[in-house]
């Protein structure tokens, strides 16, 4: 059966109260992975939404023969967005339930729990001389309340709302000891919970969680000039990031850290104090939990504040304001992900208020005095669109069907080479071990000399690239130690000692020291080949007379897994402990670095590793297929002399655009139309709403759910080609909606008959 991952890239925005519907929205993407890890694994059978899920993908396999798993494993987020982002995180790699986290949300996601303290008014009477400010806000005709607050709850909000205002003044009304208490408290349940403490990504994958948050008072950066030669520049904006293989019984991070993370993106300004580094020690002494990478964590997020020794003055308030829309973060984590079967990509995106122009009218000829100030300060940035994100996405995908069509181009003629060159290889249809590396060898030689003038200039990028490369991960295991630009320096100066101006033999073809050198080092162009042949046995020979569907899928699951041996050691954690003493010393003796990444990666020894595994392989194959197979893998090296210069060194990577999907109220109808003020409550009082009434945080939770279970559907359904029929759909989309409203009705109870009327609802809708 064919195989293959739907990997899901979740971009969280910010939202305020609009939080609680995201998280009902995730907890869906965490039930359909629990429900394709299920199925993969052969589990006993799933209960409730998670039944509805797996259903669906044993449809998929047994209607169109697609074995589908689901991977949410890289996830951006913003405020309300960040912290949800890091719960998720969480009990993706570590296995842990989320349930803990929706009774956090309900019941203590409210202004009378987040106050502070200090700041409660302790009677009526209090701060008397704030009652005609109470008066104005509340009470006036036409207040704020009025306007923006559904007349069945005004008088709680407005309750809730006298006791905000006559708190303490000029200084924010909420706790930020008591939020950071509030976010460990969730994490530690979630610990405790009893649930399978399996991680749902496979083991050794990587899982990225990336959040934002904003340096209040700015950091120096350095930046180089021609003249002056260097100039200082304030940054604000900070991304907190961690990316862990998931290993059983391992949390994403330390759960200081993860606290650190999800209260500074969730700083709202003025609502809560900043984030400041010493309230996190305070944390960690009062629950007694320990933080034993703390230095090594706070150098590496916030790097130019250790150099210049003042990590102490850092406060962090909400990351959207300057990045509510992380995409660039996410983005920038997609290279260098292990692939064992064939990967759909997916960059999905919560907005939960795609409509923001209704927040007020917009359409006066002139712009007041504080709708200008607020609205530049805040509402703007919040509200800037992701063009520019789709639009280098799509940049990104009509670059690879550009080279699509470059190597469709070149397949013709590159094979009758691979055919004159080895068409007549005694034991050709019989390799082994030794003939298979001598082949390789060959033809990589061939298309060497073959190449004429034009290989010294395929030689330097790939040179270059390596290099780069190199001092990537050199950086990554020892930040601390140097720059890139001087890592990099360093290694072209011994390089360059060694002879490596000249790549090219005068004759045609790689010098012995060149060939030497990329033998051991050029990690980037055996995955790029193996890259190919997945290309081919996915795409390019599913028609081919005479080839069986089950041997391309089994020749196809063995290039992921030999692809897999070299994406583990590309990275610095795939080198092994230890490794980061070494790379701190590569600008003083970049010889002595080099050989020890040389001697952790062993990538000839990987080459015999896989060699192994391909001879295996071609034993099981038809004849067609073996040598389809064996002139595309030795032909590899011509493809790869004309495109790589082409591409400045980025090489093919993945041959397959990157697709874009959303979910929000306005693309989730099958219940309810209008979009986000037809169906949620926290978008009330300027998206403060949900924090001042439970029942308003109920009933976003359950549609968060049922938009998420709706849009989670049609993700995955959207794998498969051809498509399943609409009435199929609808009907996953119909159970899997009583099921969530089964699930709930017990538990959300504030506004009586809430559940029942949207059950009452689904019937009309699928009847």
């Amino acid at each position: 059966m064919r195989q293959k991952e739907l990997r899901i890239a979740l971009v969280c925005y910010g939202g305020i109260s609009l939080a609680v519907y995201m998280h009902g929205i995730t907890k869906e993407l965490w039930f359909a992975t629990r429900a394709s890890r299920a199925m993969h694994r052969h589990d006993p059978p799933s209960y409730g939404v998670e039944a509805v899920y797996r259903s669906l993908l044993e449809t998929l396999a047994e209607a169109r023969g697609l074995k589908l798993r689901v991977l949410v494993d890289i996830i951006s987020g913003a405020s309300a967005g960040g912290i949800n982002g890091v719960f998720l995180a969480q009990a993706l790699g570590s296995g842990q339930s989320l349930e803990p986290l929706t009774r956090l949300w309900l019941e203590r996601a409210d202004v009378d729990v987040l106050l502070d303290p200090d700041a409660k008014p302790w009677s009526r009477f209090a701060k008397f001389w704030a009652q005609p400010i109470v008066w104005f806000v509340l009470s006036r005709p036409g207040n704020v309340v009025s306007r923006t607050v559904a007349q069945g709850t005004r008088a709680e909000v407005r309750r809730k709302v006298s006791r905000l205002i006559r708190a303490r003044w000029f200084a924010p009304p909420f706790s930020g000891i008591g939020f950071s208490h509030l976010i460990a408290e969730a994490l530690e349940a979630m610990a405790t919970t009893e649930c399978d403490h399996t991680p749902l990504l496979p083991p050794g994958h990587p899982l990225d969680l990336q959040v934002t948050a904003t340096d209040f008072n700015g950091h120096l950066e350095e930046l180089r000039l021609n003249s002056p030669p260097t100039v200082e520049e304030s940054e604000h904006r900070l991304s907190i990031g961690f990316r862990r293989p998931v290993a059983p019984g391992q949390d994403v991070a330390a759960e200081a850290e993860l606290v650190f993370a999800a209260r500074a993106t969730a700083s709202f300004p003025g609502a809560f104090p900043p984030l400041m580094v010493d309230e996190i020690d305070r944390l960690v002494r009062e629950r007694e939990i320990g933080w034993p990478g703390r230095d090594a964590f706070l150098q590496r997020v916030m790097p130019t504040r250790w150099k210049r020794k003042s990590i102490a003055e850092a406060a962090l308030v909400d990351g959207a304001v300057l990045v509510n829309r992380p995409f660039a973060q996410a983005m920038g984590v997609l290279r260098d992900r292990p692939a064992q079967r064939e990967v759909d990509r997916r960059f999905v995106y919560i907005d939960p208020s795609p409509d923001h122009m209704r927040y007020s009218t917009r359409t006066e000829r002139t712009v007041g005095f504080f709708s200008a100030i607020f609205g530049s300060l805040s509402s703007i940035p919040r509200e800037q669109p992701i063009r520019d994100n789709l639009e280098a996405i799509e940049r990104q995908s009509n670059e690879r069907a550009r080279l699509r069509g470059i190597i469709d181009a070149l397949r013709p003629e590159i094979e009758d080479t691979v055919e004159r060159l080895f068409g007549y290889t005694l034991f050709f249809d019989h390799p082994n071990l030794k003939r298979l590396g001598t082949w390789r060898n060959k033809a990589q030689q061939a298309a060497a000399e073959q190449a004429g003038f034009a290989f010294h200039g395929y030689a330097q990028v790939k040179l270059g690239g390596i290099v780069d490369a190199l001092a990537e991960v050199i950086v990554e295991a020892a930040p601390e130690a140097a720059t890139r630009g001087a890592v990099e320096a360093a290694l072209w100066r011994h390089l360059r000692g060694l002879g490596f101006e000249r790549l090219a033999l005068a004759g045609g073809g790689a010098s012995p020291e060149t060939i030497a050198f990329f033998r051991t080092h050029d990690i980037a162009f055996r995955i790029r080949r193996l890259k190919l042949l997945a290309r081919r046995l996915t795409h390019d020979w599913d028609e081919a007379e005479g080839i069986a569907p089950a041997a391309r899928e089994a020749a196809r699951d063995m290039v992921y897994r030999a692809q897999a041996l070299y994406q583990g050691r590309e990275t610095a954690s795939g080198l092994g402990p230890g490794f980061a003493a070494t790379a701190a010393v590569a600008t003083n003796d970049p010889a002595a670095v080099l050989s020890a990444i040389a001697a952790r990666r062993d990538l000839m020894g990987i080459d015999r590793e896989v060699d192994a595994m391909i001879v295996a392989a071609l034993e099981g194959m038809d004849k067609p297929l073996r040598r389809r197979f064996l002139y595309a893998y030795l032909g590899f090296p011509f493809y790869d002399v004309a495109t790589l210069p082409l591409l400045q060194g980025e090489g093919m990577g993945e041959f397959d655009p990157i697709k874009v999907d959303r979910i929000s109220p306005d693309d989730a109808t099958s219940i309810r139309s209008g979009g986000t003020y037809a169906c949620l409550r926290g978008v009330e009082f300027f998206n403060f709403g949900a924090f001042f009434s439970r029942a308003y945080r109920e009933n976003d939770y359950l549609w968060g759910r049922l938009h998420g279970a709706e849009r989670t559907i049609d993700l995955i359904a959207s794998t498969v080609s051809p498509a399943l029929a609409d009435s199929v759909i609808r009907a996953f989309k119909r159970d899997a909606f009583f099921a969530i409203l089964e699930e709930e009705k017990d538990r959300l109870a504030a506004e009586p008959g809430m559940v029942e009327r949207v059950v009452e609802e689904v019937r009309a809708a699928f009847s």
